[in-house]
């Protein structure tokens, strides 16, 4: 159900990769290891549309025609404002690089969350706890790192307290990875880079083909997954 896992081009799971028909897709999906981060220039695009398809859909929205009215005076008021000031062609150029810059931004602060982490079984029960913490991973750094990802790099403390303000997630997280400690559930945290290498290891493998990748990391917590159920 996370946004982050529902993505158009990449494939984070081998039952996306194995449902694509579209034959250009599918070929994309299959190097996407090396596409990755070039893919991440559409991020912007991406994330625009999917406001879009949001208002416009027929599920339920709070104030639809509040946020279609600020959607619009923002996606029509931009594009006015930049063809104003500038010309055409520049503008044009001006656009490409400011939503290609955007969308890798957004992108390379939304990779190392999730993917290559294990996904709950529809028919495993977890706990809160285990659901959230098992399921997300950390990024350490400074606290330059904790500005350029806007708190994003303290993904396990986001789950577990979502409104919690992001000046307190860092913290929160010794706190946290204490408490997990005590009780036997594995607390992920790596380096910036080491995340990325682990995201197109990744998406490297599920691209190539590789049935149940999240299998083998659930095994390995058997024992922690085990007492999750146990709980409910």
């Amino acid at each position: 159900m996370d946004p982050d896992t529902e993505l158009p081009v990449i494939a984070v799971t081998a039952e996306q990769g194995a449902t694509m028909r579209n034959p250009v897709l599918r070929w994309i999906r299959g190097h996407q290891g090396v596409f990755f981060f070039p893919i991440l220039l559409l991020e912007g695009l991406s994330l625009h549309a999917s406001s879009v398809r949001r208002v416009c859909s027929r599920g339920r929205l709070q104030r639809r025609w509040v946020e279609a009215a600020l959607l619009s005076l923002r996606l029509i008021g931009y594009l006015v404002l930049v063809f104003w000031v500038l010309s055409p062609g520049i503008a044009a150029v001006f656009l490409a690089v400011q939503l290609g810059l955007f969308g890798f931004y957004m992108g390379v602060s939304f990779a190392p969350n999730h993917k290559g982490m294990p996904l709950v079984p529809r028919d495993l029960t977890l706990d809160f706890l285990r659901r959230q913490v098992l399921m997300s991973r950390n990024v350490r750094g400074s606290r330059l790192l904790d500005t350029a990802m806007g708190g994003l790099n303290y993904q396990i403390e986001h789950h577990l307290f979502p409104s919690m303000p992001r000046p307190h997630l860092r913290r929160a997280a010794p706190l946290i990875a204490a408490y997990c400690s005590e009780r036997g559930v594995p607390y992920t945290q790596v380096g910036l880079f080491a995340s990325y290498r682990i995201v197109i290891r990744y998406i490297n493998r599920v691209g190539l083909g590789e049935r149940d990748v999240f299998t083998r990391p659930l095994v390995e917590q058997r024992s922690h997954l085990t007492v999750g159920s146990g709980a409910n």
